[in-house]
C-alpha cells in the first residue's frame, strides 16, 4: 500500500469520526438517536482497526487479521494509549450488532458519547502525526 491511499484511508476515518462526534452532541433522546450514533460508531470502529492494520502493515508488521490482533500492536507501536479501553470499545461493538434490548443499546450510547468518540478522535490524530512524520 502506497502512503498515499494511507492518508486517504486517514481522511475517510476522520470524516467518520467527525459524523459520530455531531451524532453524540445531538440534545434530542429518542430511539432514532440511539440507533444512528450506535451505527456510526460500528462504521467508525471498522475504519479504525482497519486503518491500524494498514498502517501497521505499511511499517511492516503483516498478518494482522483480526481486531483484537490490530489494537494489540497499535498499542504496542503507540498508536493508541489505552488498550484496554480499545478491547472494551471492540468487544461493545461486536455486541451491538446483537443488541436487542434497550437499555443495554442507551449503556453503549453513553460509552460512546463519553468514553469511545474521544478515544476515536484521539487515534486519528495520531494517526495524523505518525504520517507527516513517515517517509
Amino acid at each position: 500500500m502506497k502512503k498515499e491511499r494511507l492518508y486517504e484511508k486517514l481522511e475517510n476515518y476522520k470524516r467518520a469520526t467527525s459524523r459520530l462526534y455531531e451524532a453524540t452532541t445531538l440534545q434530542i433522546m429518542d430511539d432514532i438517536v440511539y440507533d444512528g450514533v450506535i451505527q456510526r460508531f460500528e462504521f467508525t470502529f471498522e475504519l479504525s482497526w482497519k486503518l491500524m492494520k494498514d498502517f501497521l502493515e505499511y511499517t511492516g508488521l503483516t498478518e494482522l487479521r483480526s481486531p483484537r490482533g490490530a489494537i494489540r500492536e497499535a498499542f504496542a507501536y503507540g498508536l493508541i494509549d489505552d488498550g484496554d479501553q480499545w478491547i472494551d470499545m471492540m468487544i461493545d461493538r461486536n455486541k451491538t450488532s446483537h443488541l436487542y434490548d434497550e437499555e443495554e443499546a442507551r449503556a453503549v450510547y453513553e460509552k460512546i458519547k463519553h468514553h469511545y468518540a474521544g478515544l476515536l478522535i484521539a487515534f486519528g490524530n495520531q494517526m495524523e502525526q505518525e504520517l507527516k512524520t513517515m517517509r
